[in-house]
């Protein structure tokens, strides 16, 4: 049995090209199969979750130009279907949008989780959501002074906080659960190859040892028959001369010598020759064509067998091979077991197939053979053999004797047999746990559907609740708010936000302040810093007169009263 390697029998699976196509980098990979209505679902889902955000942003916030941010809104839903066919452009003309109307940020978010699960590639996955973000920050900063609530500082936050909700979090996420996706489809496919190698490895054996069984039969056996059919016919001769009436003794043993030849060729060819598999694979590429079952109905006609062929439709010769040797063996079984056991019956032999099934069905009725006659009883071995071979292509087999004393033999095969179904093992052949195996590989840890959907939308609502925060406390931050003006003489004290008297500052300047101004009426000393020397701490004396109007602005450095820790000894 010559050695097969690993390397050989996976190229010779097919399943191996998907897998070396899922492991190996290549272009993005396809979009995944969704109907219509699961796009319309996933649209409505995002346009729901962009229209909460825009309702909660005006009665929490005072979300600036209302109509401008609903039509962007508008715009978005209409390109957010499109994420799969043009992921990058619609990615990016998202980002723009969001950045120009935050509550865009939900489809945003779902373009960029859909992205990055369905791109390949890492370097391009990396590329693009980092462009997405630079984008959205860049138009946030643009847009903010003249569409947003604020200057372009208040912008780029507002930016920097869509970047991280919108598509870095979501991009990130899509990231994770669509290398997930694909080391699992990679492994299940991985395994489901390597038990097909297995089983080739273990077809390949069995060949082997059948051929090599075949072979010692024909050494030894046949040589012995054929022997015995040498001596046999030169008994015949010398008979002939000798002993006629011993003649025809001799003739019949020559001839069951031929006829165990002919058995013995046809186990062989059950067998199957070197290098070819046994099961649905052996005769000839012209087997079970109409020309071939009727030269079989001829042979058994030949025979003294009243026999019929009935056929529905064109030729088999478009059919699988495989499915037309399966029609050959079950019309020759059948009419063997005719030759056997129901020589004077009348038999019919109908072949009916359409688009997905052939249909054989081989009836006769009962034998009027002598009651003298006792046939001999069979094993049975042969439709079994025929019952396995029928359902190693998925199809169905039946057999049996009829209440008229006849028997019937049925079988239908499917027109395009399914690989998976017929690379089976059958009964009593290869071990189940073939089969056990490859269930096994296809059956690796699959979320339910159910579970799945929640967790998506409890994953969905919680981006979405983080998203309305951050935006609710870029939002909440005074926008346009200016600073108060440098005091100056001539202010009133109102003029002068955020000026207020501090009891301590009053209390250190006592006796250190210099001369109040002519009509100083009041003096504020609000809280001041230390002095420029150590010791010393700076006082500011804001003078106002009858009217409150701020008629000097005095700065002094008046002594410390402590500058070490209340717990030291100065």
């Amino acid at each position: 049995m010559p050695a097969c390697t690993s390397q050989s029998i996976l190229d010779d699976v097919p399943l191996t090209s998907r897998f070396r196509r899922s492991v190996l980098p290549g272009p993005e990979a396809p979009a995944r199969p969704g109907g219509a209505g699961r796009v319309v679902a996933e649209t409505a889902g995002a346009a729901v979750a962009a229209l909460c955000l825009s309702v909660v942003a005006r009665r929490l916030w005072d979300l600036p130009h209302p109509g401008f941010q609903l039509c962007v809104v508008a715009v978005a839903v209409a390109l957010f279907p499109l994420r799969r066919r043009g992921p990058d452009a619609v990615l990016l003309t998202l980002a723009v949008l969001a950045g120009a109307a935050p509550v865009v940020g939900p489809v945003a978010a779902a373009t960029a989780y859909t992205v990055a699960l369905d791109t390949v590639r890492p370097r391009h996955r990396a590329r693009l959501l980092g462009g997405a973000s630079l984008l959205i920050t860049a138009s946030a900063t643009a847009t903010g002074p003249s569409l947003g609530a604020g200057s372009a500082a208040y912008g780029l936050e507002l930016g920097v906080v869509l970047a991280a909700t919108a598509v870095v979090m979501p991009g990130l996420v899509g990231t994770v659960y669509g290398q997930r996706a694909r080391l699992l489809r990679a492994l299940r496919e991985r395994g489901d190859a390597a038990e097909r190698a297995r089983r080739f490895a273990d077809s390949e054996a069995r060949t082997h040892e059948r051929s090599r069984i075949a072979a010692e039969m024909h050494d030894l056996v046949g040589h012995r028959l054929s022997l015995i059919s040498l001596h046999a016919g030169g008994m015949e001769l010398a008979l002939g001369r000798a002993a006629p009436e011993l003649r025809e003794e001799t003739v019949l043993v020559r001839r069951t010598t031929r006829e165990a030849m002919r058995e013995l060729r046809q186990a062989l060819g059950v067998l199957g020759p070197l290098g070819r598999d046994t099961g649905p694979d052996v005769l000839t590429e012209a087997t079970g064509t109409r020309a071939d079952v009727e030269g079989l109905v001829a042979e058994s006609r030949d025979g003294g067998i009243a026999v019929r062929l009935e056929w529905s439709g064109p030729d088999l010769d478009g059919y699988p091979a495989r499915v037309r040797r399966a029609v050959h063996r079950v019309v020759r079984e059948a009419l063997t077991n005719v030759h056997r056991y129901a020589t004077a019956a009348h038999v019919t032999v109908r072949v009916e197939h359409d688009d997905r099934m052939v249909r054989v069905t081989v009836r006769n009725g009962a034998s009027h053979a002598p009651s003298g006659v006792l046939s001999e009883s069979g094993t049975g071995r042969g439709l079994t053999g025929l019952r396995e071979r029928v359902e190693l292509l998925g199809g169905t087999f039946g057999a049996g004797a009829l209440p008229s004393g006849g028997f019937q033999v049925i079988a239908a095969v499917p027109a395009e047999p399914d690989d998976a179904v017929a690379g089976k093992p059958s009964e009593g052949g290869a071990p189940a746990s073939t089969s056990a195996a490859i269930d096994d590989a296809a059956a690796l840890p699959r979320e339910p559907r159910t579970a799945g959907a929640l967790t998506s939308a409890l994953g969905a609502a919680a981006l979405w609740m983080l998203m309305t925060f951050a935006i609710a406390l870029v939002y909440s931050q005074p926008r346009h708010a200016e600073p108060p003006p440098e005091p100056r003489p001539g202010m009133t004290y109102q003029e002068l936000e955020g000026v207020f008297d501090s009891p301590a500052e009053r209390a250190a300047a006592t006796g250190h302040e210099p001369p109040r101004p002519t009509g100083t009426v009041g003096c504020v000393y609000p809280r001041a810093g230390r002095g420029h020397r150590p010791g010393t701490f700076t006082v500011t004396r804001y003078c106002f007169d009858a009217s409150q109007r701020l008629i000097s602005i005095d700065r002094f450095t008046v002594p410390s009263v402590q500058d070490t820790p209340p717990w030291e000894t100065p």
